[in-house]
């Protein structure tokens, strides 16, 4: 409403037009479902292959699936005009705005993909200008319509069972996209399907719909927890044997992994630290000279747990030494001191190559050869049959990441809700008065330091034997960046946040190579995108959230009942107040 704000057009005009505006988005939506009638392309190698008439591909029934949810939400309005369950439970308006867009979003993109990979827009069959067509008049007829009242769908009372099949129903169709997408080999299918993605998530958070799985989830996290882990876990079975696809999801785990890590210092305490791929170098090379490969410096090969947790200590020995003397700066100087550090880091691995130092690093050659991992007489290296799948090598590392990562996530979240986490957050909030009331911020950020590298230098571990080859180049300053990309995107001080921004920036890179020597310019867009409406990330804290908008009442309504909630649930005084009125 405030783009037609803008265009100084009287609300009391467009009540008018709210009647007009739901027949022609119904419309719209079935206009773009007839389009499956028709080839969208005239050659077979657009998209995933959209050239047939009344044989749609797996893309064509995604959109499909979209278009019908378009078509409920501008429609049921029309049949169900007076105020009730149904019609307060979800805000139809808004989510059909949304949908409207997302309709022309998604036929933009797929008209552009088809002249982009055919040649040109002449390759373009009716059914892809019917879909474009419909967009425009989902568009129009979405932007006209008045905001829906807040949705009550997410204060229902939903039994445990309902909310527990919720969950699961929801975390198994995370599984099935994340499945479908890493399948996906044409870079326009795959930026087809991303923004189909994007626009259904998009449209469900207006509806309401993801409010109320919130509430699912916060009444049943332990449930949450397991069944996340055993999607993850049912995650190699979806791929049927695919190595490529298994070593980007392992890739995407230690990048989570090591973003974690980083958002300890960045999202809780709140320094910046551009030099961070250091300690996930400084794990990898430990654990890489303590491999047994035969370029290593030293003969001495432990055991994997204990190389762990060398390699970690490392790290965060590295990251005492960089913070004790630095982190009495703060701001930009900070900045500048942790990017040299990243450099320094970088050319002393190429400087240990035996001529211009001790022989550890084998200098730009890096240590090849990493042996695979045996951990308790399992070979990670070798494929093994399981439950009648064969699962590779890249599944075996994916699983041990998924343990790594999990231990991670216990550290993080113990960390937050501890003594320690209430004084990060304290001197992130503001230093000085922290340190007034008695905290000792230098010594917290210290642990903040160490503890974050630590965390990296696991990771690195599994890196190490995951690329079988561990060198400097791999660690430079970019990588550092889009880490601290991934914590501010996803969310900082969330655990859940750090995890989706790491899989979008690492994931990206991998399926759209086409746009491999712009990448930094689309992460700069996304960022610039993500400050201008999304400050706090896409999965924020209430905190983080009520600091960017302060002056959404609403919001400010909500988290207020949540605190006063919570202080008395946990104050004796406040009880018994209230047993007293």
């Amino acid at each position: 409403m405030k783009f037609l704000d803008s265009l100084s057009i009287p609300r009391e005009k467009l009540a008018a037009f709210q009647l007009p505006a739901h027949i022609a988005g119904t419309v719209a939506a079935l206009l773009g479902i007839a389009s499956l009638v028709f080839p969208w392309s005239y050659s077979h190698v657009a998209l995933d292959d959209v050239a047939y008439a009344g044989a749609p591909s797996a893309l064509q029934f995604n959109y499909l699936g979209l278009a019908i949810f378009v078509a409920v939400l501008f429609a049921v309005p029309l049949v169900v005009r007076k105020p009730g369950k149904l019609r307060d439970a979800v805000a139809w308006n808004t989510g059909a705005k949304f949908g409207g867009i997302g309709l022309f979003v998604v036929g933009l993109v797929a008209v552009l993909a088809i002249g982009l990979e055919t040649g040109g827009l002449v390759n373009v069959d009716p059914g892809g200008w019917i879909v474009l067509v419909a967009g425009i008049l989902a568009l129009v007829a979405g932007l006209v319509l008045d905001p829906s009242p807040a949705p009550s769908m997410g204060k229902f009372k939903t039994p445990r069972v309902v909310q527990i099949l919720a969950i699961a129903l929801g975390l198994g169709a995370v599984l099935m996209a994340a499945a479908f997408a890493l399948s996906l080999d044409g870079a326009g299918a795959f930026l087809f399907y991303l923004v189909f993605a994007g626009v259904l998530a998009l449209t469900l958070v207006r509806t309401g719909v993801f409010g109320w799985l919130a509430q699912c989830a916060a009444d049943n996290k332990q449930v949450l927890v397991l069944a996340a882990f055993v999607a993850a876990f049912v995650f190699p079975f979806t791929q049927n044997g695919s190595e490529a696809n298994m070593s980007i999801a392992t890739q995407v785990l230690i990048f989570s992994a090591t973003a974690l890590g980083l958002n300890i210092v960045v999202g809780l305490v709140g320094l910046l630290d551009l030099g961070y791929i250091a300690f996930l170098g400084a794990g990898a090379f430990t654990a890489a000279t303590l491999s047994g490969s035969v370029y290593a410096a030293t003969n001495w090969h432990p055991p994997f747990i204990v190389t762990v947790l060398i390699s970690g200590t490392v790290a965060s020995i590295l990251g005492l030494i960089i913070g004790t003397p630095t982190l009495r700066v703060s701001g930009d100087y900070l900045a500048i001191v942790t990017l040299a550090f990243g450099e320094i880091f970088r050319i002393t691995m190429n400087n240990l190559d035996g001529t211009d130092g001790p022989r550890i690093t084998n200098g730009s050659n890096g240590i090849n050869n990493v042996p695979e991992l045996s951990l308790l007489g399992f070979n990670f290296g070798a494929p093994h049959t399981l439950l009648g799948v064969e699962i590779g090598r890249f599944a075996n590392y994916f699983w041990l990441m998924l343990v790594v990562l999990a231990v991670i996530m216990v550290v993080f979240v113990n960390l937050n809700r501890s003594r320690i986490g209430r004084g990060w957050v304290a001197i992130r909030e503001d230093e000085l008065a922290a340190e007034a009331m008695g905290v000792n911020t230098f010594g917290l950020k210290i642990l903040a330091f160490a503890g974050g590298a630590f965390l990296a230098g696991l990771a690195g571990a599994v890196k190490a034997h995951h690329d079988v080859s561990v060198t400097p180049d791999q660690y430079v300053f970019l990588e550092s960046a889009f880490l601290l990309a991934a914590v501010v995107l996803g969310g900082m001080g969330t655990v859940l946040g750090v995890l989706v921004g790491a899989t979008i920036l690492k994931l990206l890179p991998e399926k759209l190579r086409f746009f491999s020597d712009y990448r930094l310019l689309l992460f700069g867009l996304l960022l610039v995108f993500m400050m201008r409406f999304r400050p706090e990330g896409l999965i924020a804290d209430e905190r983080r959230q009520l600091e960017f908008h302060a002056e959404d009442e609403e919001l400010a309504e909500e988290v207020e009942e949540d605190l006063i909630n919570y202080h008395d649930h946990y104050n004796p005084d406040a009880l018994v107040k209230e047993e007293l009125k």
